[in-house]
């Protein structure tokens, strides 16, 4: 090659290679351009843009009228708690007739229609911790009774009841109980006629220690009074209340007679127990009353958690002349009350200052160690601080009568058949008991 055309030759395939790599760059679609210097901004603040409020479209409720005059076969639920929280829920967020729906047409017949739309006029307020409890069972897992408690209303009308039955595995509302514009008096009849609701209305009067109220549910003939403020202390004492689940258990149901078992359980739910209730209706149409109750079982776990086990070691006694007494124990050669024994006898105050016309005797008793003489008197001193602690409540002397015993009276035998000592048995006789002259 000529030496003139070498410069020639490398500016031309110079030039080749810069259109070849202008014709690549083309064809991937990138373009050069030349650099231009971007500003620097500090701290560069960009426009705040409000986004666009969420637009709530309104609740839309069902006419209640349509709802009440026809509401539908009702709502079925696995859980009966789930069905009953439903209905608190709607009632208390006053949509009548999502109320109606859950309901169904078994329970809402043209009355019942009626009073539930003039009982929701005014706001209606469950009363905290849910606002809605199990009362008991009608059948043995087949029909079950629940209330809805309402708050800042009069006794005795601040209650609703639902009936549920269970068909094909899954709880609908048979019926519905409304309350009536009632004053205090009427709690102790909530569900005229019906033993469930005399049952529950009974205990529910035992755990406020209202005497009163449960003594108007109790058959006079056949339940005592003693009995019934034993069961008062029992609760007070032990500190129970109704077990959730299932806290009246259907036992028998016939056309005069009910009896149900009472689950209870401590207020830490460590301790459980039990006692039985019976009821009676006097006459077709009567109001049910409570007949008996079964204390054993409770004044047993009652004996273990504050007695260490003595069974004879109860608040709860039979009199010797028949009937049930009211049972306080003193330490050996003691007069002075424990401060349980000084709850015991704040209920016993409050039954005697409810009532002037009632009377009580209180009896003092000692074990058999000691002289007569000695025993004797500190059986009367004993009566004696009883009788003081309840002049000083306020309860009129002339409400009391009080006699010493001495050891005249054991409850249990203060020597073993081989004649040894039996501290046991002298415990349950160191007392001062109760009988409610009523």
């Amino acid at each position: 090659m000529h030496r003139s055309f070498v410069p020639y030759f490398f500016f031309g395939l110079a030039a080749v290679i810069a259109a070849a790599a202008v014709f690549v760059f083309w064809k991937r679609g990138v373009v050069v351009t030349p650099a231009v210097p971007v500003p620097v901004v500090e701290n560069p603040v960009t426009p705040a843009v409000e986004p666009p409020a969420a637009e709530k479209s309104p609740e839309i409720r069902e006419d209640p009228t349509a709802a009440l005059a026809d509401p539908g076969p009702g709502a079925a639920a696995a859980d009966p708690a789930a069905l009953v929280a439903q209905v608190a829920k709607s009632l208390e967020n006053g949509d009548l007739a999502k109320t109606a729906r859950l309901l169904g047409k078994n329970a809402l017949d043209p009355e019942t229609a009626r009073q539930l739309r003039e009982l929701a006029d005014s706001p209606l307020k469950l009363r905290p911790a849910g606002g809605f409890r199990e009362v008991g069972e009608l059948e043995i897992n087949a029909s079950t009774r629940w209330a809805l408690e309402l708050e800042g209303r009069p006794a005795g009308s601040d209650r609703i009841y639902l009936d549920l039955r269970r068909i094909g595995g899954k709880w609908s509302v048979e019926k519905i109980s409304l309350p009536p514009a009632a004053t205090a008096a009427d709690i102790a009849k909530p569900l005229a006629g019906d033993s469930l609701g005399a049952a529950d209305a009974f205990i529910q009067a035992v755990l406020r220690q209202d005497f009163e109220s449960a003594r108007a549910i109790g058959d006079a003939e056949s339940l005592s009074d003693a009995k019934i403020a034993g069961l008062c202390i029992l609760f007070e004492e032990g500190e129970y209340r109704l077990r959730k689940s299932k806290p009246l258990r259907s036992l028998f149901l016939r056309p005069d007679t009910a009896g149900y078992l009472a689950n209870i359980e401590s207020r830490d739910g460590k301790q459980t127990g039990q006692f039985g209730i019976t009821l009676r209706q006097p006459a077709a149409g009567k109001d049910w009353l409570v007949s008996e109750i079964n204390l054993d079982q409770l004044l047993a776990d009652y004996a273990g958690r504050f007695g260490n086990g003595d069974l004879y070691y109860t608040p709860l006694v039979k009199n010797p002349a028949g009937g049930d007494t009211l049972a306080l124990y003193f330490d050996f050669d003691e007069d002075e009350m424990h401060p349980r024994t000084r709850r015991q006898l704040e209920i016993v105050t409050r039954i005697l200052k409810a009532d002037p016309a009632k009377k009580i005797t209180l009896s003092g008793h000692t074990d058999s160690l000691g002289t007569e003489d000695y025993n004797d008197l500190l059986s009367s001193r004993r009566a004696a601080v009883v009788r003081d602690f309840l002049e000083k409540s306020g309860v009129p002397q002339a409400q009391i009568v009080t006699v010493g015993k001495g050891s005249s009276q054991p409850r249990r035998p203060n020597v073993t058949e081989t004649g040894l000592d039996n501290p046991q048995g002298r415990r349950a006789n160191r007392r001062t008991e109760i009988y409610l002259d009523f």
